[in-house]
Parts: C-alpha cells; structure tokens; sequence
C-alpha cells in the first residue's frame, strides 16, 4: 500500500481535533475525524483511526468513546484543567490589578485554548469587581520576569521606581536608578510587592512592582542574607498594613466579639486574643505604627480602641484630631 503524505502528523491532528472540539456533550464520529484530516491533506482510513485513538489511550489520554464504532463517537473527557479551574483562573486574572486590561485579555484567550471550543465561550466573561483600577504598566511581565530570575540565580537587580504626578503622567521619582537585592515577591493588598535588601541604607525594603521599570539583572551576589532569613514573612505580612513601614510596637488592642473573624483575617489564627466575657476581647500583636495602621483601625469604627502602650494611645489620639482639624481648617 503507498504510502501517504502527513502520516507521521496523523495522530497529532487526532489528538488536536479531539482536544479543540470534543466533551461529553459534543464527541466527534470516525468520519468527522476522517474528513477533518482530508481537509488538511492527510488521507485516513477507519482502522486507522480506531489504532490511533487506541494509542492515545494508551499514552494516557482519557478518551471515551460513545455508543458502538459504527455510528459511535469519541470525545475527551477530561484535561489538564477542568473548566471550573479554569474558570478560577479567569477569574484570578480578569480581578487582578497588576495585570493590565490588554494582558489580562491576551491570557484570558490563552487560558481559553485549554478548554474545548464549546466550552471556551463560558470563559471569555467579564468578572466585575467594585472600584478595581487595573496597572498600565506593560512592563510588568518583564519586570516580575526579571525578579524571578534574580531571586533563583542569586543576584541583584537595578530599576527605576515610577509615580504618578498631578498631570497624570507615570513619572521616575528621583530619576534615579536604584540597586536592590531582591529576596520575596508578594502577593498582598491587591498588590504585587517586591521585598528586597537595601545595602546603602541596611534594611530591608518593599517596592510596588507595577511601579517598577527598565528592571536590570546584575552580575553581582545578592546581599542582606541573615536579614531576610531573620524575617519571619507571615508576621511581617500581618504587622505591615498596606506594605508600608513604620516603628514596631507591641499594641493591644480591644474589640467587640463580633469583629474576631476581622482580626484573624488580619492577623492570623495564631493571634494572641484573649476574651474579655461574652462581649468583647483583647488582641495584643506586634505592628508596623503608621497612617495606614491607624486607618485600619479607624475603618473599623469607634468599637475598636487601642489600649496600650500609651504611646501608640497618644499617637492614633493625634492622628484622628490631626485628620479633624484638617476638615475643620
């Protein structure tokens, strides 16, 4: 028998017309696959495309075949990624705001080519989140890119830190270069965050990566080792509000019973609570005293108060009359 063009690529066009346009709802028969490779000038027989299927089954492909072989179907029934996961994906990418609008659509559609084409259309949806204001730095994939790469190979990164002006301009602050050892990147607050050792000033810093630019791996070793390895991340994380630094202080605070799950989605369930009978309790956890930790606590209302130290009393009593006497000027 003579031999046809495109044989060895038979089996591999089985395998793509079985993944692109096959679920449980949709099998395909013997001769849509016979006719789906003559348009793609390969010839096939019947018998062939039993032994083909037969040897992706083997390969360990899940492919189920409906009914008998004739008048029967095939489709694939499961993947990589089940649609629900894929769905979580989407999701994940469509409501994240480091990723920009015209990334998030171009890995929606990649996501989309994992799932069958029946099935992609339930993928391309928008997901609405209240108030989300997506980054417009394109460069963010580089960056996160170059960020990896320094942290598995040891080595420094030099960058541009950028901010927005009152024109409305993404703007370098300082116009200057700046050189980092970079050790954790962060997912918090909506926010993708990089931690990374400052040599010139010894301590260890974070910086928003969508705000980060013309990001340069360096030949040189990293730096700030035993200070990384010294920070435990998990209480950083929680004792840092809004990634933004400020003296540590060991406060206590005090709540109503029915904020609990606020605290221990803040703080973690290892928080040291301590009830106070049925209607309120005490928190006593170690923060970073800033603006954005008052704000936190502001936000909760007049149940929340800070107990002691009378330092932390004193400095969130003047930061809240600080705030009234700005409305009232």
């Amino acid at each position: 028998m003579p031999k046809h063009s495109g044989q060895k690529l038979k089996i591999l066009y089985v395998l793509k017309y079985l993944m692109e346009h096959t679920d449980e709802n949709h099998p395909v028969t013997t001769n849509e696959l016979i006719a789906y490779l003559a348009a793609n000038d390969i010839h096939a027989e019947r018998k062939s495309i039993y032994t083909d299927i037969e040897e992706l089954i083997v390969f360990g492909y899940d492919i189920v075949q409906v009914g008998s072989r004739v008048g029967g179907g095939y489709y694939m029934a499961s993947r990589e990624f089940e649609l629900a996961e894929l769905k979580l994906l989407v999701d994940a990418v469509q409501s994240s705001r480091f990723i920009t609008t015209n990334k998030s659509r171009s890995l929606i559609e990649k996501i989309s080519h994992l799932a069958s084409k029946h099935d992609a259309g339930k993928l391309r949806r928008q997901v609405y989140v209240a108030g989300r204001i997506k980054t417009e730095n394109e460069g963010i994939y580089y960056s996160i890119d170059c960020l990896h790469e320094a942290i598995q190979e040891n080595k420094q990164v030099t960058f541009v830190y950028y901010e927005w002006d009152v024109n409305k301009k993404f703007q370098p602050r300082n116009h200057s270069v700046r050189k980092v050892s970079p050790w954790a990147l962060v997912w918090r607050d909506e926010n993708y965050y990089l931690i990374a050792y400052d040599a010139e000033d010894g301590i260890l810093k974070h910086y928003r990566v969508d705000k980060m630019g013309k990001t340069c791996l360096e030949k040189k070793s990293r730096e700030g080792a035993e200070v990384f390895e010294s920070l435990q991340l998990t209480e950083y994380y929680n004792r840092t509000f809004g990634m933004f630094a400020g003296d540590e202080e060991m406060v206590t605070m005090e709540f109503p019973s029915h904020l609990v799950g606020v605290v221990i989605d803040r703080f973690g369930k290892e928080a040291n609570i301590r009830p106070l009978g049925t209607e309120r309790f005490r928190l006593r956890a170690k923060v970073s005293v800033s603006g954005q930790f008052f704000g936190w606590l502001s936000g909760i209302g007049k149940e929340a108060r800070v107990v002691e130290p009378q330092s932390v009393k004193e400095a969130y009593n003047q930061w809240l009359q600080g705030i009234l006497n700005e409305m009232n000027s």
